[in-house]
């Protein structure tokens, strides 16, 4: 009798996306980029959207999502991925033309382009990952740091007097007449991850119909810049993150039009 013979034939519940690569990715063990590329793949192969879906990159740890997910990507400079999305979205309407940016790109110097391109409810997905740091360039205090939260530029904590508060962009993105759907989700669990990819495909699906702007803000950790274990920074994100970005959909117009 041979091995093949004893062996049982087993269903597959599970599988690499076919768009996600061979490619070594460079994140961090534990950082978050590496499940939510994995969700984007999962997402527009389920979609069928390979053929016809561009994203947006700009500069930051996210810089080389190309070399990671298969399909058509742009290079935008520093904080301009919305608008370079915007152009992108209007000069070819039938594509799915979403960003992938980080709270330094998206709420720092791109905040001008950020809430503008959601005002105009430009038909864009915006996926924004949120770890409260600059990740790719040392650690430096991002908006979204927390008050007493330690970085490479406030080595004592982040002060109200000198920083200022940290920006919580989204729920502001949800007061805005373009923006369709806006959550905060994470995936720092099997069920967040569920959640989050649920998220992320009603932000694309919202792209295609031409609803206007949606903005997923995946709360995440970076274990470098936190100097934490993967296991730590989940804990220190459940135990300090949440309560200044607490995860949830913000703005759902479809769920509005059914309760009216």
């Amino acid at each position: 009798m041979e091995l093949k013979d004893i062996i049982q034939p087993q269903n597959q519940v599970y599988k690499k996306p076919a768009l996600l690569n061979d490619n070594n990715m460079h994140y961090c063990p534990g950082c978050s980029h590496g499940v939510v590329h994995k969700l984007v793949a999962e997402i527009i192969e389920d979609m069928g959207a390979a053929e016809y879906a561009i994203g947006v990159s700009p500069v930051g740890c996210a810089v080389f999502a190309y070399n990671y997910v298969d399909i058509d990507w742009l290079e935008a400079a520093h904080g301009r991925a919305t608008a370079m999305a915007t152009a992108v979205k209007r000069l070819m309407p039938d594509k799915l033309v979403f960003t992938y940016q980080g709270d330094g790109d998206f709420a720092a110097i791109g905040t001008c382009e950020s809430i503008h391109a959601c005002n105009r409810g430009e038909n864009i997905a915006i996926i924004f990952i949120n770890n409260a740091i600059y990740g790719m360039t040392g650690g430096q205090m991002a908006p979204t740091t927390l008050l007493g939260q330690k970085t490479a530029t406030c080595p004592y904590g982040r002060r109200v007097d000198l920083n200022g508060y940290p920006l919580s962009i989204t729920p502001l993105l949800a007061q805005l007449d373009g923006t369709c759907y806006v959550t905060r989700q994470s995936v720092h669990t099997p069920a967040a991850v569920r959640k989050a990819k649920a998220a992320i495909r009603k932000a694309f699906e919202n792209s295609m119909a031409g609803k206007g702007t949606s903005v997923v803000e995946i709360v995440s950790t970076c274990c470098s810049g936190w100097k934490m274990t993967p296991e730590k920074a989940n804990v220190w994100m459940e135990e300090n993150m949440f309560k200044k970005y607490p995860l949830g959909d913000m703005k759902n117009v479809d769920e509005a039009k059914k309760e009216e």
